[in-house]
């Protein structure tokens, strides 16, 4: 099963992530909240429309900008409606 690790801490874990241009997207109640925290930044992606970050804290540590998610995709990325995916040294183990 899909897991997303920072700082030796599982911040998300599902069998029912979505792939994306080879990201896991994790769906929103599979996220650990206690370690997200909302981030002013956003993105455009020309198919999939604005995301949305959050930074990771874990252990008195930020990764800043580490998830982020489309809180209102265009109808082409649809199926990750608020699904949140990592980068920035987020491992993810299947």
């Amino acid at each position: 099963m899909p897991k997303a690790i920072w700082n030796g801490t599982i911040l998300a874990e599902s069998d029912r992530t979505e792939i994306v241009e080879g990201n896991h997207y994790f769906p929103p109640d599979s996220i650990k909240r206690e370690f997200f925290k909302d981030s002013p930044t956003h993105s455009t992606c020309p198919w999939k429309g604005e995301a949305s970050y959050y930074s990771i804290e874990v252990n008195g540590e930020t990764n800043p900008d580490a998830a982020w998610y489309y809180p209102e995709p265009k109808d082409a990325a649809a199926n990750i409606k608020e699904y949140v995916a990592f980068w920035k040294g987020v491992t993810v183990e299947e």
